[in-house]
C-alpha cells in the first residue's frame, strides 16, 4: 500500500470502501453482515487458535495424558539438556583433536604402539591426564545428557506432530552417540577394550544372514587385530564427527524453525 493510503482505514480498522474493489466491498458487506448477527469473525478466531494450538504447539504430554501427580519432567533446567548435550560434544570433540596428536593406531610392538601412547599421554605428557580425563568425562556426560534428553522429550509428548521429524534425528544421533562411545573405548586397546572389542565380534556375528559380512566390515575379520583398531579409529575420527555434527546442525536448525516446545 502506498504511503499516501496508509491512513485511508476507519476507526474500526476497516479499509475505506474507495480503496476496495466490487469484490472485496462485496465481500466485507457479507462477512459484516453475518457477523452482526451469528459473531462469524469471532469463531473464525476460535477456529486459527485451535489450528494453531493442535499443529504448532506441544500435544498433551504423557504425564497430562495419565494424570500423574509427579511434573518432574516439566521442571525448566530440563529443558536445557539438548544443549548441555552440544555442549558436552563441543569439549568432546576439541580435546579429542588434542589427543589425536599423540596417539597412534596401531597393535604392533610388546605392548602395543596404541597403549603405550595411552601410557604415554597419561604419565609423561604435560597436562596430558586432564586432557584425556577432560575428553572422557566429556563424552560420557554428553552420553547421560542426551539419555535424559531424550526421556524428557518422551514425557512431555515434545516428540508429536510437528515435531515427529525431529525426534527420528534425535534417535539416530544418540545411536551414533553409543557408536561414538565403543569405538572410542577400543582405542586404548587394553585388556577392557580387547573384550569390548570380542564381544562386538561375536554380536556381529549373531546377527542372522549378513552377521560375517558386518564382521568382516566392522572389525575386519572373525578376530581382533590391527584392522580392528584400524577401523575403530578412522569410524571414532573420520566418519562419526562428521556425520553427527551435520545431524545436529539439522536438529538445532529445526528446533530454531519450530520453536522450543515449552511446558504447558
Amino acid at each position: 500500500m502506498s504511503l499516501e493510503k496508509k491512513d485511508e482505514f476507519d476507526h474500526k480498522g476497516w479499509m475505506k470502501e474507495k480503496d476496495l474493489t466490487p469484490v472485496e466491498t462485496t465481500y466485507l458487506t457479507a462477512l459484516i453482515w453475518l457477523d452482526t448477527r451469528l459473531r462469524i469473525v469471532d469463531y473464525l478466531e476460535i477456529l486459527e487458535t485451535l489450528y494453531y494450538r493442535v499443529n504448532l504447539q506441544m500435544p498433551k504430554s504423557h504425564t497430562e495424558q495419565y494424570n500423574l501427580d509427579n511434573k518432574f519432567w516439566y521442571w525448566y533446567p530440563l529443558y536445557t539438556l539438548g544443549l548441555f548435550s552440544t555442549l558436552a560434544y563441543i569439549v568432546a570433540a576439541i580435546s579429542g583433536a588434542l589427543l589425536g596428536f599423540y596417539y597412534s593406531p596401531a597393535t604392533s610392538g610388546d605392548p602395543t604402539t596404541a597403549y603405550s601412547q595411552i601410557e604415554f599421554i597419561m604419565t609423561e605428557l604435560q597436562f596430558g591426564f586432564m586432557l584425556r580425563s577432560v575428553h572422557r568425562w566429556s563424552a560420557q556426560v554428553m552420553v547421560a545428557a542426551v539419555f535424559l534428553h531424550m526421556l524428557r522429550v518422551y514425557f512431555t509428548g515434545a516428540y508429536k506432530e510437528p515435531r515427529e521429524l525431529n525426534w527420528l534425528i534425535g534417535i539416530v544421533l544418540i545411536s551414533l552417540t553409543m557408536v561414538f562411545g565403543y569405538t572410542g573405548y577400543l582405542l586404548p586397546w587394553d585388556q577392557l577394550a580387547f573384550w569390548a572389542g570380542q564381544i562386538g565380534v561375536e554380536m556381529s556375528l549373531s546377527i542372522p544372514l549378513a552377521g560375517e559380512w558386518v564382521a568382516q566390515l566392522l572389525f575386519g575379520g572373525f578376530t581382533l587385530s590391527q584392522a580392528t583398531l584400524q577401523r575403530m579409529y578412522i569410524i571414532h575420527v573420520f566418519l562419526l564427527p562428521f556425520v553427527v555434527t551435520t545431524l545436529i546442525a539439522i536438529h538445532i536448525g529445526i528446533v530454531w524453525v519450530q520453536g522450543i516446545a515449552e511446558p504447558h
